[in-house]
């Protein structure tokens, strides 16, 4: 996780990104405490379960309003692979700092190869890491909502090079009375090890919507469907990790959680338990949620 020092909204991603808001009144200074202290208190709650966090404090130079959501840049795996991904906005890939694989070696992970795609930039097509790729690690399926964020392309380059299926379809969301492509997949979408959360209603082609849940249930996950209003309030953007004793936690937003109803808060407590933070401002100048603001490490360890 990125503890961010000079968060605010970013302008160069507000153009795909439809969840971001100017926040009125508030002093860029008030905003960056305001993040700062949704951050800390999130990182608190996922040690408090045993959840391994590694922090690293972003810098004031160069200009990362986005740091906060490291997992669009970066990837880990368990082969010891690491994936690093072109970015849309150009002031985001300022966002990749090599010392960060430094710091993790000296913890004790180990990095045997990094897979670079960042040079896809250079031609204006980009695949922005766990963002716009959801990757069911057990079942070696990866799905992803193309967008101008994720090239089709590129994607399946991504799949050939780490060995999985491509799941491809498009979804939308309704911006004052018009249909747009999602940004990032994993807005609309989480995969647990034996759910999922998916608003299917945003994949308006019904062959591709029965398509990406057909894939779901016959990897035997249980399907809790979310309204596009739920979405709109990141119901879609949870991650499951595992806390002490391989417990497993759902993380969310709390305006994420706040959102669910009763039934689908059942559904989700039979697979894992839910922990959930306030990151108001976060997700309002921002446009991402507590999925984006976590990279897991499944590198292997020494």
């Amino acid at each position: 996780m990125i503890r961010p020092v000079a968060f605010r909204m970013n302008e160069q991603t507000a153009v795909n990104n439809y969840y971001q808001k100017v926040l009125d009144g508030l002093l860029p200074a008030t905003v960056n405490a305001k993040a700062q202290q949704e951050f800390d208190t999130f990182a608190e709650k996922l040690r408090a379960v045993g959840v391994d966090v590694t922090v690293v404090d972003d810098t004031l130079e160069p200009s990362t309003p986005d740091s906060v959501f490291p997992n669009n840049w970066i990837s880990f795996h368990e082969n010891g692979d690491v994936a690093l991904y072109p970015m849309f906005a150009e002031n985001r890939r300022e966002e990749r700092r090599e010392e960060i694989l430094d710091m993790l070696e000296d913890k004790g992970f180990v990095i045997h190869n990094i897979v670079d795609y960042t040079s896809a930039e250079e031609d204006g097509f980009f695949l922005e890491g766990t963002g716009s790729l959801l990757l069911d690690r057990a079942n070696n399926k990866a799905y992803c909502a193309l967008s101008p964020r994720a090239d089709e392309e590129l994607f399946i380059e991504f799949c050939e090079d780490f060995d999985y299926a491509p799941v491809i379809f498009e979804a939308f969301q309704t911006v004052y009375g018009e249909r747009k492509l999602i940004y990032h997949t994993n807005v609309m979408m989480c995969l647990g090890e034996t759910f999922a959360v998916i608003c299917s209603d945003c994949i308006d082609d019904k062959k591709e919507r029965k398509m990406v849940l057909d894939n779901l249930k016959e990897n035997g996950k249980e399907v809790v469907i979310i309204t596009e209003g739920q979405m709109n309030n990141f119901a879609g953007n949870m991650l499951e990790i595992r806390g002490a004793n391989e417990k497993r936690y759902l993380i969310m937003s709390t305006s994420a959680h706040q959102s669910l109803t009763d039934k689908q808060v059942k559904q989700l407590e039979k697979h894992a338990e839910i922990l959930s933070s306030s990151l108001d401002t976060i997700e309002a100048c921002g446009g991402g949620s507590a999925r984006c603001m976590m990279a897991e490490i499944f590198l292997p360890k020494n």
